[in-house]
Parts: C-alpha cells; structure tokens; sequence
C-alpha cells in the first residue's frame, strides 16, 4: 500500500512489524488497524482544548497525519480531569477559568470582565461649621470674668496672629473713673497689662494729680485689646470687631465718668470723624443701652504727650475737666 493509501480516509494505518509486535503486547492491535471513520466536516472555530479524558496515549513511534487515537475505556478515565491549556494556534472561544482571588480583592472583582465601573461619588454628609458667632452676641450676656476670658481667647480680626497677649484691662471694682486708650503697645503686649510703658507712668502721674488711682478709683483699658503691628494705628474692621468688649466693660462697670485718650479711642466711642482738637476741651454724653447718659471727657494720648511736651498744659486742664465733671 503506498503512502496516498495510508493517508486516505477510511483506511488502516501502516505499521512495521516491531510496531505491530507492541501494539500485541499491549492489546490494541485490532483497535490500531482498524480503519478510521472518515473525518466530519470541520467547524468555524475549533474548542480551545481537548479534555485529557479523551486522549489515547501515544506510540512512541511517529503516526501518520489521518491516524486519529481512540477514546480510552470508560474505567480508565479518571474521575474528574484538569483543565489544560489550549494548543497554539486554536480559537480561545470556550471560557476560561480564571484565578484564585487575592487577600483583600474581592473574587467578583477579579473576575469581572468589560470596563471597570464607574466610581459612585461620596455622599457630601460632612456638615458645614456653623458661621462663628459675632462679638455682640457672644457678650452680652457674659459677666466681667466671662468677658476677659473671650477677650484672651478672640480671634474676631487678624491681630490674634500677632499678639503674644491680649490686654484686657485693669483697675479698680466698683471704678469711678473709665480711662480708655488706643491699642496696647510693645510693653502691654509683652506683659499683658494696659499703660505699664512710660505713657503708663505719665498716666499713673496725670491721675495721682487729680487725687484718682488705678488701684483705688480707675479702670484702664483699650479700644483694641490686641497690639496692631509696629504700633501702627488701628484699622477700621480691627476697630469694629474689638468695640464690643469695650462696649460690655462700660455696661459692667458703669463708671461715673469716662476719660478717653487719643484721637482713635474718641471717634471710636463717640461715633464721629471729628479732629481731637475738636473734641477736647468739653463734656460730651454717652448713652448706654439702659438708657443712662455717662459724661465722656476727650484728652491727648500720654504717647503723644511724651512726644509733645508743650502739649501737657492742655492735657492738665482736660483733667480738671473731668475732675468736676457731674
């Protein structure tokens, strides 16, 4: 027979005699030779892998390309077969299992085929910080104790990035006399006292000569509790968040007179523009919230006073002014 025959469907393999003495030996001569059934027609896409339980073991010999093994018997298969991996240059249509999931990742997650999904937006359940509360609502109903310690704790402007403290005040309860400056200065900041530089001491001077002292009949303290940069002079919003403290400290201590000092604290508290020229030299009424009238008394800045000395015979009578004031 030649090789065409061997090769042509429905036709027995050839074999040599050593081959045939094997397939003897191991019984499968008559299943070897038998003629092969003719080749069905082939599909579009061959399976991706041919399960090992249909595999006939091979002869070591070479077969012929139209011998095609046979199907092992039903008692040698085994009970459940491993999967293996598609020969090259097959279809990869039939699904393939994919692997184990690792620590932490989900196996749904591994396994999921297409696009990833879309990340679902946080819900925004942060809720928003309340707005802060403004200075005249948080202290109007605080006691003096209550006010110094919003006043020590007050971030109401950018001063409080600055300061090293912030200066209440300090004086005598029940006072007789309210003395209200501008801002503290280098001293005051450092040792968080109003008036304990030499405009302290000019000051201490001024009252001792009208009979009136911080310890026994005054109260001293600032339009702006914290020092503004370089002592510069207060601006309008650091004016505006700080004037209700000082607002509170005269409804506290309801002082008999108020001697104000410097052209900022006397606009500050009697609501005007005017020049401190203009200001000084008369009495001028503050009214309260309940309705009493409290004589305010403008004079110049012991500051100023230090720089201007001609300046202190004015300042004397401003003193005097107040000294009688009823």
């Amino acid at each position: 027979m030649s090789a065409l025959d061997a090769a042509r469907p429905g036709s027995a393999p050839r074999v040599n005699p050593l081959q045939r003495i094997w397939l003897r030996e191991i019984g499968m001569e008559r299943l070897w030779l038998r003629p092969a059934p003719a080749p069905a027609a082939l599909p579009l896409a061959a399976p991706a892998a041919t399960p090992a339980s249909a595999a006939a073991p091979v002869p070591s010999a070479p077969t012929p390309v139209a011998a095609q093994p046979m199907a092992q018997p039903a008692a040698a298969q085994p009970l459940a077969a491993p999967v293996q991996p598609a020969p090259p240059g097959a279809v990869a249509d039939a699904p393939v299992e994919r692997a184990a999931g690792r620590p932490g990742v989900p196996s749904s997650i591994l396994n999921r085929s297409g696009p990833p999904p879309r990340p679902v937006p946080k819900a925004d359940i942060a809720e928003t910080a309340p707005p802060p509360i403004p200075v005249a609502e948080a202290v109007k109903d605080a006691n003096l104790e209550q006010l110094s310690q919003q006043v020590v704790a007050c971030t109401a402007c950018g001063l409080c990035q600055g300061r090293r403290h912030a200066v209440f005040g300090q004086g005598a309860q029940p006072t007789r006399w309210l003395v209200v400056g501008e801002a503290p200065g280098e001293q005051e900041d450092r040792q968080g006292q109003p008036f304990v530089g030499r405009s302290g001491q000019l000051l201490d001077a001024m009252l001792s000569a009208v009979g009136m002292s911080r310890e026994r009949d005054v109260f001293i303290t600032n339009v702006i509790k914290c020092r503004p940069p370089g002592n510069r002079n207060p601006k309008p919003e650091e004016i505006a968040a700080c004037s209700p403290y000082l607002m509170r400290q005269i409804a506290l201590l309801k002082p008999e007179r108020i001697l104000v000092l410097g052209r900022f604290a006397a606009q500050t508290l009697l609501g005007t523009d005017a020049t401190i020229g203009s200001l000084r030299g008369r009495i001028h009424q503050l009214k309260t919230d309940e309705g009493a009238q409290i004589p305010v008394i403008v004079s110049y800045h012991p500051a100023y006073l230090l720089r201007s000395p001609s300046e202190k015979a004015r300042a004397w009578q401003d003193l005097k002014l107040a000294a009688r004031a009823l």
